[in-house]
This record gives C-alpha cells, structure tokens and sequence, in this order.
C-alpha cells in the first residue's frame, strides 16, 4: 500500500466533494463520506501545520551572511 501524502488525501477530499454534490448518494452513504471527508481534512491540516513549523525564512544580515528566522504567517 502506498503511502498516504497530502496531495492523494486532497485529491479524495475533491472526489467526496464531487460524490456528494452529485445528489445521488443516500443518507448513508452521505454520512459515510461526510466521515471520510472529515478525515482527510484532519490529515491534511496536520501536514500543514507540521510544515509550517518547518519552514523558516533565510535572510541576509547587514554583513551579508545569512539570517534565519521564524515564518509568521499573516
């Protein structure tokens, strides 16, 4: 089995979209995909936020050497 990545847990994450908004799901069902949707999104913003913390800005100091420093979001 492949391992799971962001881009395939989006990527399911649109498919559900499509499924539900189709109208030809049952309730059932609907719930179903609900749940994995739910799911997904969790993975996903776990990845998000995992790589935000990873990620840092490399700037150069007054003297030309390099700086980092902490990404902020806005």
């Amino acid at each position: 089995m492949a391992k799971k990545t962001f881009e395939t847990a989006l990527r399911q994450l649109e498919e559900i979209v499509k499924e539900m908004e189709s109208g030809e799901l049952t309730l059932e069902q609907s719930v179903k995909k609900y749940e994995t949707g739910i799911a997904q999104t969790r993975f996903c913003l776990d990845i998000l936020d995992k790589t935000e913390k990873k990620i840092s800005l490399l700037t150069l100091d007054a003297e030309g050497n390099p700086k980092e420093s902490s990404f902020e979001t806005e």
